[in-house]
């Protein structure tokens, strides 16, 4: 088995969900850290969805408050997300290129 730690990020997401990470065939992912960062001077909301392979869309965050200057840490600290082969972990925001998101995973193959 094959440990491989990565960063994912994506930029200016808005109010279509946008795919930030699918979880690869025959591979297990931590999600270590979830960090979805306001770069707008008002504040925003952020949901953060998983959908997995048995077809459920579960919600991490929904309409969480990020305010001007400021992140939401939706994973992190002692929380960890596990996901299957072919889990998606998409996010979207309140406005039109609102939040910088990061991600911090564990890819187990």
């Amino acid at each position: 088995m094959a440990n491989s730690f990565k960063t994912v990020t994506d930029t200016a997401v808005g109010t279509s969900a946008a795919t930030i990470y699918t979880c690869p065939a025959a591979t297990e992912t931590t999600i270590i850290g979830l960090n979805v960062a306001n770069i707008l001077s008002v504040s925003i909301t952020v949901d953060a969805q998983l959908e997995n392979n048995d077809g459920d869309n579960v919600y991490l965050v929904k309409d969480a408050i990020v305010p001007v200057g400021s992140a939401l840490v939706a994973v992190g600290g002692d929380q960890k997300i596990v996901m299957n082969a072919s889990d998606v972990l998409k996010v979207t925001a309140s406005q039109t290129s609102a939040a910088d998101v990061t991600m911090s995973i564990l890819e187990i193959s």
